[in-house]
């Protein structure tokens, strides 16, 4: 009995020790998180980034540098929710975050926006956080003591996650998670400054110039929507501007570890609102370049 209770603590020491070792720092200087969902969205801002060094975490790329001449760390968070929460925390967890920007696409909510147009709203929330109820009497009812602060769409009611964060003894229950106020100014700061593109590289140009706009609420979920009926849900019950599959998955993490955040979105879409099909394929690259525009001349303005 007493060798197998030293093999025990001697197991407990050794996975302790790999748990330690697997949260090392890999670099020490403060730098802005700069993310992106996918591969061609941070192209134009990787391209943009001097001194480069590449580090592997559990086979995601880290590359650290200097960007518009700020020291910065960029990678991606892959699609998904539970990607951008993985990849997010990784980084907060490998390097020395001072904030998180994300760059990337979405599809349009808000009737008044257009594709191309980039949007940082001020929240994020999480639609998908739910419960899908059963149907009684012709009506989905979620059970008796479940709260639903948010109407239903069909059988799904919005609800709110349970969030740790130092200090407190038991979870905040949040549906909302907020972008940082310092953060929020700059971007107001520099919207009407940068001059965004209205035409893909094959002369495919939108019916308007695109825009900055800065404020109001994105919502995201484990869905890519492209449903008008879900779309005028999302804006008739979250006042949503913006829906994509990742921005308040790293709010809430950020929240959790009070790192300052905020996310740039730039619609390759209208998340099933417009005439014919899907327009993501068509403004994709578009959409991506205008988000790692306005993120550059953001960096640069930060303090």
């Amino acid at each position: 009995m007493k060798s197998v209770a030293l093999f025990a603590v001697a197991g407990l020491l050794a996975s302790t020790a790999t748990a330690l070792a697997a949260s090392t720092p890999l670099d020490t200087t403060p730098r802005i998180a700069v993310m992106s969902a996918f591969a061609p969205e941070w192209q134009a801002l990787l391209k943009a980034t001097t001194d480069q060094q590449v580090y592997e975490v559990d086979g995601n790329r880290f590359v650290t540098g200097h960007l518009a001449g700020k020291p910065v760390v960029l990678f991606l968070s892959g699609v998904s929710m539970v990607n951008a929460a993985m990849s997010t925390q990784q980084a907060i967890d490998r390097f020395e975050i001072q904030s998180i920007v994300f760059s990337g696409i979405a599809g349009g909510v808000d009737p008044a926006l257009s594709i191309g147009d980039v949007v940082v709203p001020e929240q994020w929330g999480q639609y998908l956080e739910a419960t899908f109820a059963r149907e009684v009497g012709g009506k989905f009812a979620p059970p008796s003591f479940m709260s639903t602060p948010f109407p239903n769409f069909g059988m799904i009611f919005p609800g709110e996650a349970g969030v740790f964060r130092a200090g407190q003894d038991k979870p905040e229950q949040k549906f909302w998670f907020p972008i940082d106020a310092k953060l929020l100014a700059t971007a107001r700061a520099v919207a009407g400054s940068v001059t965004i593109e209205h035409c893909t590289a094959d002369q495919k140009c939108l019916s308007k110039p695109p825009k900055v706009v800065v404020g109001g609420n994105g919502v995201s979920g484990q869905a890519f929507v492209d449903n008008a009926a879900f779309r005028d849900y999302a804006r008739a019950t979250f006042k949503a501007e913006v829906l994509d599959m990742e921005s308040a998955a790293t709010a809430h993490v950020a929240y959790a570890n009070n790192v300052p955040f905020i996310a740039f979105r730039s619609l390759s879409d209208l998340a099933g609102g417009g005439e014919g099909e899907n327009e993501m394929g068509t403004f994709f690259a578009l959409a991506s370049s205008n988000s790692a525009k306005v993120v550059e001349a953001f960096v640069k303005a930060l303090p």
